[in-house]
């Protein structure tokens, strides 16, 4: 349900000074103010010069090796942990969502039409949202395990470690090839697939719910039920399938720019990094005590996809954010950070909203600033950057149109994504590029009759141009029935588009039972619109930067104006499936 934000208290200032974050933008500011790089030396001889310089030369391979290897286990710990996330949306979310389809469809219907755009539109929906939240809650986590292995191998190869001031990058110097071959280990097989975690169970609990809920409709026979598990089963095995458009390294932005660009050479990243970590894993080993094996060189959570193995310490996703160096009475007064992030999605949807509405008036600049907006309060979603490049397109700015595709497809492979990129292209004379973009359409959405015949006009292959005329009208039909049934396109559509629509539909297993009229039915899977009563004053609640979440007015401060706020928001709870002919 839409959080409530009426018990929020005006924040007073800080009195006492946090823990510092070990991935936070300005963390790093006192440390660096003392390496501004304006390094002096006296007079010495060119000798003294020459070792100052290959120590600095080294110092800054050493960082860029670290700093790299921090970045990649944080894509493969979101990527793992994101993994175990999708297991347990197949757990507690899928069987409603297949209960509700066969409600109106029929116990096959899933089945049948698993490989449907209504259904993958919607998983995509809720996995953008869910993907937008991966960076800020694993970052944290995943530095902290990140520095654990660093420690570990350390002490492997006889490195002592400072009690208050952690691991110096300056004693990992011998060790920089040991790194280097650690961190292209990590290289070789990046970024791994999201794939269900191999030591999680089968979803039995998911497929017993179904049926429980059936029974009273269906009875007692195994007819239904094996129809029911068959459409469970694909529509789990898709839930991952999707979530492979998704690339992790659009993702964690704010942790990506400390570790690339706001990452200094000098040793003093690393340094402040390692300070404010041992004090967590020293208390954690006071705590629990050092784990039987876990002394190994390259080990700790965080070691790649595998991890370490258990369902305790994978799932991240069900418990609060943490926010370091603040305690639970510290946020009382503050928005939590669920309100933050459903605040911060509406108001990039207000702008969106502006921006949509001056794009129809044919104010695409004005459309443009708004969706820039939006894109700055929401970074994470690709939609904003894909509105941008239908303004920019509009404009025949095809430069700055392809820029804002590149940038939504860097999180997430869509249709309009690559479609809009390939108009951009096009527009720059750039054919070979534009058809590849095309392709990457079809991959997605193998019906596409737009894209099809565009590949075909564009494409110098006169057998293409030839298999395009043949089968223009079944590309069509295939295109009108995609929503309804992809499992088993048409007798017409395969013989006509062969050469193409066989090896870009997905594969589908055929189905183990006979198909029922009630498969071929259109459904519509809509978001439930959300209408919440805000304060006026919190859509000026800053929702990004090191002040987001404060200045909510407190109960003697706000003016008592109240402000409808009506969206949708995609997720996993908040949908209805109808018949297209109910509405």
């Amino acid at each position: 349900m839409p959080a409530k934000y009426s018990h929020v208290k005006k924040r007073p200032s800080p009195k006492k000074q946090t823990k510092r974050d070990p991935h936070a933008p300005h963390a790093h500011q006192h440390e660096h103010q003392h390496h501004n790089h304006e390094h002096t030396h006296a007079h010495g001889s060119p000798h003294t010069d020459r070792c100052i310089s290959q120590t600095a030369a080294a110092m800054a391979k050493l960082e860029r090796t670290i700093s790299r290897i921090l970045l990649i286990r944080f894509e493969q710990d979101i990527v793992r942990l994101f993994s175990t996330h999708l297991y347990y949306v197949a757990l507690q979310h899928l069987p409603t969502f297949v209960v509700r389809c066969i409600t109106v469809g029929g116990p096959s219907w899933v089945a049948a039409n698993t490989e449907c755009d209504e259904i993958k539109d919607f998983l995509r929906g809720a996995l953008a949202m869910d993907m937008r939240q991966a960076g800020d809650r694993v970052a944290t986590k995943s530095v902290l395990w990140t520095y654990t292995a660093l420690r570990h191998f350390a002490k492997s190869q006889g490195i002592s470690i400072c009690e208050r001031g952690g691991l110096h990058s300056v004693q990992l110097l011998p060790h920089h090839d040991a790194l280097q071959a650690h961190l292209s280990s990590l290289e070789a097989h990046h970024p791994p697939p999201f794939s269900k975690p191999p030591h999680l169970g089968p979803m039995t609990e998911g497929i017993r719910e179904i049926i429980q809920a059936c029974k009273t409709k269906y009875g007692k026979g195994t007819d239904w039920q094996q129809k029911v598990r068959e459409g469970y089963d694909r529509l789990c095995e898709l839930l991952y399938r999707v979530a492979g458009e998704f690339d992790v390294r659009g993702y964690g932005l704010l942790l990506r720019e400390k570790l690339t660009s706001k990452w200094c050479e000098c040793g003093c990243s690393t340094d402040h990094l390692s300070e404010v970590c041992e004090r967590t894993v020293r208390l954690e080993e006071e705590e629990s005590g050092v784990r039987s094996g876990k002394e190994r060189e390259w080990d700790g959570r965080g070691s790649g996809v595998s991890g370490w193995g258990t369902e305790d310490e994978e799932d991240l996703w069900h418990v609060d954010f943490e926010v370091p160096g603040e305690t639970k009475a510290d946020l009382d007064d503050e928005m939590s950070v669920g309100e933050l992030m459903e605040l911060r999605y509406m108001q990039a949807e207000r702008e969106k909203e502006q921006g949509n509405a001056a794009f129809k008036k044919g104010d695409y600049i004005a459309a443009i600033e708004r969706y820039k907006a939006a894109y700055h309060i929401e970074p994470e979603l690709p939609h904003y950057q894909l509105n941008l490049a239908a303004a920019y397109l509009k404009l025949n700015n095809f430069i700055e149109a392809e820029k804002a595709c590149d940038l939504a497809l860097g999180q997430h492979r869509s249709v309009k994504g690559y479609w809009r990129r390939a108009q951009a292209r096009k527009g720059q004379g750039r054919i070979d590029d534009a058809v590849g973009d095309l392709h990457g359409v079809l991959c997605l959405q193998h019906t596409n009759k737009e894209a099809f015949d565009e590949m075909c006009a564009l494409a110098p292959n006169p057998l293409l141009k030839a298999t395009a005329s043949s089968s223009s009208s079944s590309s069509s039909a295939a295109a009108a029935s995609s929503s309804s049934s992809s499992t088993q396109p048409s007798a017409s559509a395969s013989a006509s588009s062969k050469p193409w629509h066989e090896h870009l539909a997905p594969r589908v297993k055929p189905l183990p039972f006979a198909r029922s009229p009630t498969d071929d039915r259109k459904l519509k899977i809509s978001s439930i619109p959300v209408t919440v009563e805000i304060p006026v004053e919190f859509l000026a609640v800053p929702t990004t930067g090191p002040d987001k979440g404060k200045g909510a007015p407190g109960a003697g401060e706000a003016s008592g104006r109240m402000i409808s706020q009506t969206f949708s928001y995609p997720c996993w709870e908040r949908y209805m499936v109808q018949r297209v002919s109910e509405q």
